[in-house]
């Protein structure tokens, strides 16, 4: 897991919600082989108000804002989604103001809209913590009667539920085994996800029906979510970030020139600039993995000290940069520009999907022949037509031609290595030049270069056969 800023700390929350009547028994854990006893804490009254935006954004997206009083975990929590039954939650000191380390966190889904309070949730709550065989604490069952009310001004609602947390690692096996306890108490599944997606009544947006716009959408969700990861410096996350970004533009450009046509060039900036930090992150793990393989004895002067260590101070440098970029008015107004397009009418007369499968494949076939005739240049041509089959890729993946996807992806990925190994080998020489002219040995750079052509050398000569099996399933696809 990546760093919080300004006190906050994270965690992972695995729990479960369910709907009792006012009437219902608390369930019995007796039983149970991992559970040696219960242990009842004194009940805590709870008091919470929720903030959004004005359009419910963070609750549109499953997300959670607030400042809660009260029990022992005063201050402001966030809660992100996680996976089934699980959720992220970042905790920050409390304070007056929504602290600023949360609010970065969602920035992509926030933007420069206004935090304020959406409602307010008092719970009176019972916790029975559950020991496990070795007299630790495994998992709590929570009896909520709660009060909440929508602000500013919606009429109280009132409702009793139960939840079941894990804690200490326990395994979701045990929480199968309590949520039976409770479901044979009288209990079922919640309704909703959250005490404030009760409250809010918010529905997700829904998704267009046109496969590559509806592709496009979902694919602006793994945008925003890896956002976040980028925020936090999970690892790989930055390419992640890339991937979706690259994806958002070859389906826009696959589809069409949009009407605001600078959203195409914003995409491609946006990608440039996650590429410095990505294309040193890759660039560090080459050089590590090659230099680990390499026999002592090859690896000769602060070889390491240059291309790892180099590479990952320019990774630093890159991601400060990108997090400049998505903290910025230019990068909200494209988030903003993306869900215009998306929710956008269909246009009528758009292409079939057939037709789309066979534009895109069409820029493929051309930059191929065009590569074939190169007599110099041909780095070049071989990258135009990784890009063709990037866009094939994702149109065909969309409309679901799972085989033309598959296919387009071998050249993708085969002139992708080549691509590596090209900037690898740019970037060696340049180091290579540098040692020298500090006095140091050269040898290991001519030996990582070698390497380099090398997988270079073999990615190129398995073009020809992954362009025929590309075009035998893009004519099968018709």
């Amino acid at each position: 897991m990546g760093k919080s800023g300004g006190g906050a700390s994270r965690h992972l929350e695995v729990e479960r919600k369910f709907d009792v009547v006012e009437s219902t028994v608390a369930p019995s854990f007796d039983g149970l082989s991992s559970v040696s006893r219960v242990e009842r804490l004194p009940v805590q009254q709870l008091e919470a108000v929720y903030y959004d935006t004005p359009g419910r954004d963070l609750a549109a997206r499953r997300v959670t804002l607030r400042r809660r009083t009260g029990g022992p975990d005063d201050g402001w929590h966030l809660k992100l989604p996680a996976g089934p039954d699980a959720r992220t939650e970042v905790h920050a000191p409390l304070s007056a103001e929504v602290p600023e380390s949360l609010r970065d966190i969602v920035l992509a889904i926030v933007r420069d809209r206004p935090l304020e309070p959406v409602a307010r949730i008092q719970n009176r709550r019972t916790v029975d913590v559950i020991l496990g065989a070795d007299g630790s604490p495994v998992a709590e069952f929570c009896d909520d009667q709660v009060s909440a009310v929508r602000l500013p001004d919606g009429e109280e609602q009132t409702w009793r539920e139960w939840e079941i947390e894990l804690v200490g690692g326990a395994d979701r096996e045990l929480l199968d085994r309590l949520s039976n306890r409770l479901l044979d108490a009288g209990a079922q599944p919640a309704a909703t996800g959250s005490k404030l997606a009760r409250v809010l009544a918010v529905e997700p947006p829904s998704l267009p029906e046109e496969p590559v716009r509806r592709a496009v959408a979902e694919h602006l969700e793994e945008l925003i979510a890896w956002d976040r990861a980028v925020r936090a410096d999970v690892d790989d996350a930055v390419h992640q970030m890339r991937v979706a970004t690259r994806k958002i533009r070859s389906l826009l450009q696959s589809a069409g020139t949009p009407d605001d046509a600078w959203v195409l060039d914003e995409l491609r900036q946006l990608a440039a600039i996650l590429g410095v930090a990505r294309d040193a992150e890759v660039l560090a793990e080459r050089y590590a993995a090659a230099l680990d393989a390499l026999a002592p004895e090859l690896v000769r002067g602060p070889v390491r000290e240059r291309l790892v260590e180099g590479a990952r101070r320019r990774y630093e440098t890159g991601l400060r940069r990108a997090l400049l970029a998505m903290r910025s008015q230019r990068y909200f107004r494209l988030l903003d520009a993306l869900e215009t397009l998306v929710a956008a009418p269909a246009v009528g007369g758009e292409a079939s999907e057939s037709a789309t499968i066979e534009a895109a494949y069409k820029r493929v076939r051309k930059a191929a022949r065009a590569a074939a005739r190169a007599d110099s240049g041909k780095d070049e041509a071989l990258h135009r037509i990784r890009k063709g089959a990037k866009r094939l890729r994702y149109t065909a993946a969309a409309t679901g031609a799972d085989k033309v996807s598959e296919r387009a992806k071998a050249v993708q990925t085969l002139l992708g290595d080549y691509q590596d190994s090209v900037v690898s080998r740019t970037h060696l020489s340049q180091q290579a030049e540098a040692a020298h002219a500090a006095g140091e040995d050269t040898f290991t750079y001519g030996v990582l270069y070698r390497r380099e052509e090398e997988l270079g050398e073999r990615a190129r000569a398995q073009l020809d056969r992954a362009l025929k099996k590309l075009d035998k399933a893009v004519r099968r696809a018709r």
